[in-house]
């Protein structure tokens, strides 16, 4: 049922996205006698972010949609899950890498480059915000662009050759991908602008794109959907473009992890969906086009993390499989279908950053990490191992927790629409995924300790400001998974956003 849509000016979504980037500038300026400060600038930073995407769900489910500078940025349902999702992982991440960062000062950073990730990390978000905000189709890429130069920067962070490496290939892979967007983005402008229905500037606005889709040739929109496939599925980690995705997942910060795994495919991927979405009604090939993309993404990543002994490129390759699921679910293009897939994205963003911080408090307390050279740390490290369980349960779909739910959506859409075949792969990727996890978490907190000879007698439990947000995360699996009807209300607009069926 169509829900009426009120307009409401406000400088919100630009503050969203221009704070993090002048703060960013800020601490840049900063000298490293002030590094305490640049810290918990970023925490101060991001909490305000996160506080105005809750403003932003707030005044969306009253039935607005927020505008500025004359429409050029537009928060509806779908931008505000996105600034909250960005908001929160980064409140986390940036609580996490006090700590984190603190302990190797002394051994892979110096002080002085402190305040160049601190800088960065703020650009970082400030980018990906600007991206879930604007509504101007080639504004779009140019954020997901500069998403791509400051994150890179942050791969190769540690300078040492691995970083170096992956920081090089992530560049180049995603500057190559990202320009065949570029091709997509300018293609769909030029082809709403053909339609002669757009007056001026309004063929460069997503929100009336929309409305002109039926009048654009079909052989134009096919161009502009490979286009827009090879350039966003590419930053989203979609098989078979993901292959940057394991090297910079394991070589960057933890901290960076979090966020590139947690929110960056994420935005990438609905960068897709805002585009690719437009095309439903009229071009219903898209649909099983996505699907066996999907599918294929969701199989493959699972498969290739059966093979990892590193935890982080084994989390990474998970990272693959479960976008897998997100873009099967917003790909069959139904309520239930993008209600489901927009779940998973929410939830994936919070169980995946909590392994990534189990896993990056396990470097931080052994300096290793490989499976085969570890083992036994659950009694010296109970949260870490309680929190790892928890989002290894949650990943692989268990009940009661939040993965279980948005699964099941994901399955049920499938069904629904007759694609069973679809439906068969997703649930033995499920199956997959728990042996995957269960076994990792065997292996390093429950099974034999294979510390070349040491002992785990040194290991202790990380400091406070790194359990704590792990703690936070794997409450938030527990409870939405209890109570997902909690965040009902937001992911029902969103989903009427991609399905075309009212704000």
């Amino acid at each position: 049922m169509s829900r009426d849509i009120v307009t409401q000016v406000s400088i919100v979504p630009a503050i969203v996205f221009l704070l993090p980037m002048l703060m960013g500038t800020v601490m840049l300026l900063i000298p490293g006698a002030g590094r305490q400060l640049q810290r918990w600038l970023s925490v101060l930073t991001t909490a305000v972010v996160l506080g105005l995407g809750a403003g932003m769900v707030s005044q969306v489910l009253k039935g607005s949609v927020l505008t500025t500078w004359h429409g050029e940025l537009r928060v509806d349902a779908l931008s505000a899950l996105m600034v909250i999702l960005i908001g929160g992982i980064g409140l986390f991440a940036s609580l996490y890498s006090v700590p984190y960062l603190a302990a190797r000062i002394t051994e892979d950073v110096t002080v002085c480059r402190m305040r160049i990730f601190h800088g960065l990390l703020m650009w970082f978000l400030g980018t990906m915000l600007w991206g879930c905000v604007t509504n101007n189709v080639v504004m779009l890429y140019v954020a997901i662009e500069a998403t791509t130069l400051t994150s890179g920067l942050l791969v190769a962070f540690y300078w040492n050759r691995p970083a170096l490496e992956a920081g090089y290939k992530y560049l180049i892979l995603l500057t190559i991908a990202i320009t065949f967007a570029l091709f997509g983005c300018v293609l769909l402008y030029a082809g709403a602008a053909a339609t002669n229905k757009l007056a001026g500037g309004d063929a460069l606005l997503i929100s009336e794109i929309r409305n002109v889709v039926p009048w654009i040739p079909h052989r134009a929109m096919a161009i502009t959907i490979a286009f827009l496939l090879i350039g966003f599925g590419t930053k989203a980690g979609i098989a078979p473009f993901h292959p940057w995705l394991p090297d910079a997942h394991a070589e960057a910060p933890t901290p960076v992890s979090v966020l590139l795994s947690g929110v960056m495919i994420k935005m990438a991927l609905y960068a897709l969906a805002r585009t690719v979405s437009i095309f439903y009604p009229t071009w219903p090939q898209v649909t099983l086009f996505l699907l066996v993309l999907g599918t294929f993404t969701m199989l493959l990543g699972i498969l290739l993390a059966l093979a990892q002994d590193d935890l982080k490129r084994l989390l990474a390759y998970s990272s693959v499989s479960q976008m897998g699921y997100v873009l099967a679910g917003i790909g069959v293009g139904t309520y239930l279908g993008c209600y489901g897939g927009l779940f998973q994205l929410l939830n994936h963003a919070l169980y995946k950053s909590l392994l990534f911080m189990c896993v990056g408090a396990v470097i931080y307390a052994t300096r290793m990490r490989r499976m085969g050279d570890l083992g036994g740390l659950r009694k010296q490290m109970p949260v870490t191992s309680a929190c790892f369980l928890v989002g290894a349960l949650a990943i692989a779909g268990f009940p009661p927790l939040n993965g279980f739910w948005s699964k099941l959506s994901i399955y049920l859409a499938l069904a629904q629409a007759g694609m069973w075949w679809a439906a068969v792969i997703a649930i033995l990727t499920s199956i997959f995924t728990i042996v995957v996890m269960l076994r990792a978490g065997y292996r390093v907190f429950w099974g034999e300790p294979h510390f070349n000879g040491t002992s785990t007698a040194a290991v202790r439990e990380v400091p406070i400001l790194m359990w704590l947000p792990m703690v936070v995360l794997a409450s938030l699996c527990a409870l939405l998974g209890i109570w997902p009807q909690g965040v009902y209300p937001l992911l029902d607009r969103a989903a009427r956003v991609l399905a075309t069926l009212g704000q």
